[in-house]
Order: structure tokens, then sequence, then C-alpha cells
């Protein structure tokens, strides 16, 4: 293995125990939550009399609660423990989802996507440390699992909703309620309180100290850009491709499916071979390029559908790689760092399905992708600048007694 390979990827990761297996199901749903809104907007926005800006709020209040909900997910569940959180964070998902399938105005299921952000937050920042600590095999292969439940949740969300989509708006909701119910009972059933460590209370300021550590703050930075292009690409991209929930469905399993593959497959391969800073700077201009690409063919169906899955297949690259930099960056507890990071990169994915509805309806649809390409190229800019602050993450995890010592003295500060 190249010295610049992720440590503790020996093992094979799928032997995992049931609780891992429990909360990665769990991940599938939640991130299924994301795309199965997605092929049924232009069909709420025609069925509430909604503007495209209005529907878009849809992700953008769902995101923004996320994001600002989790500066706080690590306080919580240091409090009250992982399997208590991601409990909450389920049962409130499937709380708002129900409400929002009843709902008949759009505002009203815009503030209840709101709540099914906190629910998101609570679930998403908690499952991800949770993971990492239980999973067997190393932090590099805990990551893995975790962006292979992302990569097929959202792969399979965009699919099941533009079939139940086909049928109703309503379908989706639905169909979220009823997924994470059952995931709500398998994490109940399958995780036992012996199988995660003690919770340590954190202090509620940990996950904004902590964005005062130089490579933690290069890393969200670099997520809060490059993630306004991937919701551009993610949220906008129904209303050109002009299709109906079904054609919207496909487009976007397509998409998953090739950020599903890399981000399991060819994400490890690169990061066996070259340093994790060296793959950032490669895989962001591709991403910007993509983007720019749909801006020129954004009357184009058929290009725009390229341009969709070939950004898929960059962004399973940029979410394993980004993921595992968090987790090396810093020796912080990975829950308060997986809280900073995730905070700013879901604020970023906020801001982008409204402003780049009002440039497409001020200037061309071609904007939308304009400013979302120029976004990316900036992540990459914010990584070029850093990479001296990013030296550990290329050097790799510091051996397990060094890393625990490390994380203890973490959780004492």
């Amino acid at each position: 293995m190249n010295a610049h390979a992720p440590a503790g990827q020996s093992g094979s990761i799928l032997k995992q125990s049931s609780a891992v297996w429990a909360i990665a199901f769990a991940c599938v749903v939640a991130f299924m939550g994301i795309g199965l809104v997605d092929p049924i907007l232009p069909a709420i926005a025609e069925s509430l009399r909604a503007t495209p800006a209005q529907t878009e709020l849809l992700f953008t209040s769902y995101l923004a609660v996320t994001g600002i909900a989790m500066f706080f997910t690590s306080w919580v569940s240091s409090r009250i423990g992982a399997k208590k959180t991601l409990m909450t964070g389920l049962a409130l998902i499937v709380l708002f989802s129900v409400l929002a399938a009843v709902s008949n105005d759009v505002w009203t299921i815009i503030g209840f996507r709101a709540g099914w952000g906190l629910g998101n937050a609570l679930f998403i920042s908690t499952a991800l440390a949770t993971i990492v600590g239980a999973a067997s095999g190393g932090t590099a292969s805990a990551i893995i699992l975790y962006e292979a439940a992302l990569g097929l949740g959202i792969a399979v969300g965009p699919l099941v909703g533009g079939l139940l989509g086909s049928v109703s708006w309503r379908g989706p909701f639905f169909g979220v309620t009823t997924l994470m119910a059952v995931a709500f009972i398998a994490i109940l059933v399958l995780l036992k309180p012996g199988m995660l460590e003690k919770p340590t209370p954190t202090k509620l300021s940990a996950p904004f100290r902590a964005l005062g550590r130089p490579a933690l703050a290069a890393l969200a930075a670099t997520a809060l850009f490059y993630n306004i292009g991937f919701f551009v690409l993610l949220a906008y991209t129904p209303f050109p491709l002009g299709f109906g929930a079904l054609g919207i469905g496909f487009t976007f399993f397509g998409w998953g499916v090739g950020l599903a593959v890399t981000s399991v497959w060819v994400a490890p391969m690169l990061t066996a071979r070259m340093r994790r800073t060296s793959v950032l700077k490669l895989a962001l201009p591709l991403l910007a390029l993509d983007l720019f690409a749909a801006a020129v063919v954004v009357r184009s169906p058929a290009g725009l559908i390229v341009c969709v899955v070939v950004g898929g297949l960059v962004l399973g690259v940029l979410n394993t790689v980004l993921t595992e930099s968090v987790m090396e960056a810093t020796d912080l507890p990975r829950s308060v760092a997986s809280s900073a990071y995730s905070a700013v990169r879901f604020i970023g994915g906020a801001i982008a399905p409204p402003v780049a509805t009002l440039l497409a309806d001020a200037y061309s649809p071609s904007a939308a992708y304009v400013f979302a390409g120029a976004s990316v190229a900036v992540a990459f800019v914010v990584v070029v600048a850093t990479t001296k602050v990013l030296r550990r993450v290329d050097d790799g995890a510091e051996p397990e007694r060094v890393e625990a010592e490390a994380i203890s003295a973490g959780e004492m500060a």
C-alpha cells in the first residue's frame, strides 16, 4: 500500500455488527430523503401553484436547519447518548414527513421540511461518528461504508421518488415516513447500549471552537463552496430537464449510482496512490468543468443528463475524500469534528437552490450552472491555498495508541 493510503484499511468492510448495519440502513433512508423530493419539484409547483423559487425552498429550509442544528448535535449526543440521539432524529423525520404529506400549502410544507431538517441533523452527524467508532476495519473502512450508504440512498431516493411521484406528489413523503419508521425499529432493536462508548459531555461551544482549527476550517470552507455545486446540480436541474417525475427519477438514479460506485471503489483506489489533497485538486476542477459544460448544454436534455451522471461520478470521489480528511484533520473528538464540518457543508447546500433559481429567472438557465461551477472553482482555490495546513490529512492517521490519547485529551478539553 502507498504511504499516502488511509490507515486502518485492513479487514473486510462487509464484516460488521448488526448494529452498524442498522445504522447504515438508516443512513440509506436518511439520504433517500434528500433525493426523494427531487423528481416531484415540478409536480409540487404545478399542484400547489407555487413558483420554482418557492419549491426550491423545500431544499433550503431543510438544509439550512440541518446545517445550523448540526453545530449542537455533538452537545446533545454527548449528554443523552448516540442511540437516543439517533432515535430522536428518526422520530422527528417520521413526524414531519407525514405532516408534509398531508399538507395542501407550499409554505406549510416548507415549514415541515425545516422540522425534517432538525431530525436529519440529529441523525446524520451522530450516525457518522457512531459508524466510525463502532465499525471494524478502521476509520477508512467505516467512512467508505458511510459514503456507500450515502451513495445508495441518493441513488435510490430519486428513483423511488419518481415512481411514487408519478402517482401523486404526496407519495414520496409517505414513502420516507414508512422507511424511517422501519429504520427507527431497527436501531431500537439492534443497537445495544454496550456496543457504544459511554458519552463524555462536550461543551456547547465545541463545534464553533473546532472551526478555529486551521485544517478543519479549510475543509469546511472547501465543503461550503463545493456543496453549492452539488445542490445546484441536484435541486435545480429538474426544471431545465423538463421531464416528468419518472424521467427525473431515472436521471438522478444514474447520478446516484455513479456517486455510489466512485465513493466505494474509485476514491479508495485514488487515495491509495495519491495524497488526499492531490485527489481534491484533481476532482474539484473536473466538477467545475462539468458544471460549466452543463451551462453550455442546458437547452439539451441529453447533454444535461450526461453532465448530471458525470457530476455524480466526480461527487462520489469528493464526498469520500473530504469526509476521510475531516476525520483525520485534527485530534478533536470525531462527533465534534463531524458536527462542525457538516454544519458548514449543509449551509452551503441551503444557499444553492434559491440563488440558482433566481439567477436563472433573472438571466438564463445557464447562469445557475455558471454560479455552481464558479463556487466549485473557489473550493479548489481554498484547497490549493491551504495545502500546508492540511499536511496531517496527507500524512494519514497516527498510530492507534497515539490517536486514542489525542482523542481523550480532546474530550477533556
